[in-house]
This record gives structure tokens, sequence and C-alpha cells, in this order.
């Protein structure tokens, strides 16, 4: 929904482009926040819809200018997206990595979508899109070591040294919970529609806890959950409870071991109920917490991206 550009004109749309949602936001060249738009319309529809149209009706409905440029992340730049942006080989710096975003030929706009990041090593592939663009709007210290966390989905943790990504992993979590919870024999324990868990919760504090004592190694006790509601008759929201507890604080328990060796604390990129749990997870593992907001993050490494492709002056 389009808010008016009293005395103030949109400079660049900051778009993020996920696989199932997208969000857009038009910013002056300030990088201040002058309109935003929401929709269903991710990259499972516009591959139907068509990107462009997709893009063009939201920019419209905000009253965005004709000519106005646009930059881009996520899923818009996989190889099932409007364009593929390469992927940048870690170590890279954050920077440069904005630097590199792809312009999509044919359109009267200028119109980028940033690069997601590789990592080659032979007995740990990996890769990310979206993520990058957070970690560059995170407000990270130019120098020192940090460590970040990224949960979601498919959660990434990243090192980062004196501003260079240094390496990361990927967790899949959140599928993990969901495949577990309706096509594992933990179906018949959580039932059809557990409600959401709470950080507070004692079953997702204890399980958390077993856990990240037993390393991460969470395999052994996901039966358990299933004998525990037909022997203590645990029941399915608790049950829940135990599954994202066990889950979440296997995650962190293998990252740290990881990632995190001689890190005290973690940059935790995250909203909401999930950035509770797991601001919950890494305080029982002994870690300090520094939180940033994910939407914030992102936005703000639009922002850096426009500015390192000259869409909008440097700050």
């Amino acid at each position: 929904m389009s808010l008016g550009f009293p005395g103030k004109a949109p400079a660049v749309a900051a778009v993020d482009w996920g696989t199932t949602r997208l969000r857009v936001w038009l910013v002056d060249q300030a990088g201040n926040v002058l309109a935003e738009g929401r929709g269903d319309d991710g990259l499972i529809t516009a591959q139907a819809s068509g990107f462009s149209t997709i893009l063009e009706g939201h920019l419209a409905e905000m009253g965005a200018p004709e000519a106005m440029p646009v930059i881009i992340c996520g899923m818009a730049g996989s190889r099932q997206g409007w364009l593929e942006a390469p992927y940048v080989t870690v170590p890279a710096p954050i920077g440069a990595i904005l630097a590199g975003a792809v312009r999509i030929p044919g359109q009267r706009r200028d119109i980028r979508i940033v690069p997601g990041l590789a990592q080659r090593q032979a007995d740990a592939p990996d890769v990310m899109r979206g993520e990058e663009t957070q970690l560059a709007g995170a407000g990270l210290p130019a120098k020192g070591r940090h460590l970040v966390c990224m949960p979601g989905t498919h959660s990434k943790w990243v090192l980062v040294e004196d501003g260079v990504v240094a390496g990361f992993g990927t967790w899949p979590t959140g599928e993990l919970f969901s495949v577990l919870a309706a096509h594992s024999i933990l179906r018949h324990s959580l039932g059809e529609q557990p409600k959401p868990v709470a950080s507070g919760d004692p079953f997702f504090r204890r399980w958390c806890e077993a856990a990240l004592a037993e390393g991460g190694d969470v395999t052994s006790r996901l039966f358990s959950i299933r004998a525990a509601g037909l022997l203590q008759d645990l029941k399915p929201d608790d049950a829940a409870a135990c599954l994202s507890g066990l889950l979440i604080g296997g995650e962190v328990a293998s990252a740290s071991r990881r990632h995190g060796k001689g890190t005290a604390s973690v940059v935790l990129i995250a909203s909401g109920a999930l950035g509770a749990l797991y601001t919950e997870a890494l305080g029982l593992a002994g870690l300090t917490v520094k939180t940033v907001d994910a939407d914030e993050a992102v936005r703000a490494g639009l922002v850096e991206a426009a500015r390192e492709n000259g869409m909008i002056a440097p700050t």
C-alpha cells in the first residue's frame, strides 16, 4: 500500500523474494522506508504468473516511479527463479558479495539480483541465497570474529572474520520438524495441529537441555517422544515442545561445535516466536546473544546492496 511521499522521493525498491512470500520496500536516498508491500506471490506463484508482472503490479500499487531501479535478494535469483545470480564462493568480503548483483536484461528498469553464497569444500559443500543480505544488514563490526545464527526452515550459521564470510553451514531444523511431525511415527504423538511452542515451555527447555548435554545427537531420543505418549500420557502440545527443543538444541550443539570454537557469543538474526526459541536455546548453551531483527536486517542489507551497485548515493 502506498504511503504517499510528502517531502521525500523514493529512490529504489528493495525486494526480498522468497519461495512463498514477497516483501517490497520503497526507500529514499538515505535508506528511509517510504512505503511497504507484502504478498503471497513468492517464487512458486511467480513461476506461473511471471516475475515482471508480479513485481510491476506491486510497484504500481505502491506508487513507484516508472524508471525507479530495483534491488532484489532471495529465490528470484535461484536456478528456478527469474534469473540465476551465480553464487559467490567463500571466503568473500560482504561488500564484494553485494556489489556482484546481476542485472536482468530486457527490462525498462535497472533491476538487479544479489548473488547467493557457495561453500565449495569437498567435505562440506553448502549454499545460501537471501541470508547473505540479512548478514550484510546486521551491523556487524568491521573487525573481529563473529558467529551468526539465522534460524528458519534451513537454519544458517555463518562465521565472519574481519568483514569476510569465512564459512557457513546449514541445519534444516525447521524442515525436519515438519517432516517428522507429518510423516513419521511422531505424527501420532503431535496430532494434526499442535499449538505453537513457547520459549518458556518446560518441555522445550528440558528436551533442549538434553540435546545440548549429548552434543547434538538427537536421533536416539526421537522415539522417546512417542514412548512418552504411550507410557507417560504426554499430550500433543507437549510432544511438539519436546520435538522442537530436541531439534533446536541439537542444532545449537552441533553448530557450536563446528563453528563456535572459542566463541562465547552469537549474533542471532531472527524475529518473533522463532527468535525467542533460539534465544532460549542459546542461553541454555551458555552463549551470550545479540539479537538483530530479521526484517530490519534484510531491508538494511538491500539498501547497502543498492549503494554498492550505484542505485543510491553512498553514505
